[in-house]
């Protein structure tokens, strides 16, 4: 767990609720773009994103000290997308699919192996990466540097560290799809 979620659980527990704006201003973009991809529709999306806001201010005194909070994060907004699909569904092929992912999501450190599982195929990926892409990848998506700022850094144009990148998430993309529904999530909360 990084500081910076280690302090977002600690803060929320002690119920500091400017915390929760600086949660929002970190996940919600990522959080609808994830929705609206799937729901195709603005006003559905916007609802995710304000119930998992609400979730994790009410759950924040369950929250351990040594919860990852990614993992949190996207296990709410997951179960909540899941709900909504549980509401408007009324084929049993889809409520027999529902039913079966959502028994797979349980308390305690199962609720975490959806996310367990993806961060670890996204880190074998980046392994995979050719060395000079994983490198701009990893200063900009770990390090939080600008296309400028990698470029200076490298010595080479910007244009050709917005290359690296484009390739780079198009290869995430391409990779990671094969796993469904939750991969798309994890994607645009962690990679993109």
């Amino acid at each position: 767990m990084t500081d910076l979620e280690n302090n977002f659980v600690e803060r929320l527990r002690n119920d500091d609720k400017k915390v929760i704006d600086e949660i929002f201003a970190q996940y919600h973009a990522k959080i609808f773009r994830f929705s609206i991809a799937y729901l195709k529709n603005e006003s559905d999306a916007y609802d995710i994103v304000q119930e998992v806001f609400i979730k994790i201010w009410e759950n924040r005194y369950s929250i351990k000290q040594e919860t990852n909070f990614d993992a949190f994060i996207f296990t709410i907004a997951k179960n909540t997308v899941l709900s909504l699909f549980r509401k408007r569904l009324t084929e049993q092929k889809y409520l027999d699919y529902l039913a079966q992912a959502a028994s797979s999501n349980t308390e305690g450190t199962e609720e975490q192996t959806d996310y367990a599982f993806l961060k670890n195929q996204y880190e074998q990926l980046i392994e995979h990466l050719p060395l000079k892409r994983k490198e701009i990848f990893l200063l900009s998506r770990e390090k939080g540097l600008s296309n400028k700022e990698i470029a200076l850094q490298k010595g080479i144009s910007e244009k050709t560290v917005e290359d690296h990148l484009t390739k780079a998430l198009a290869y995430f993309k391409k990779h990671l799809s094969c796993y469904g529904i939750w991969t798309a999530l994890f994607y645009f909360l962690f990679v993109e």
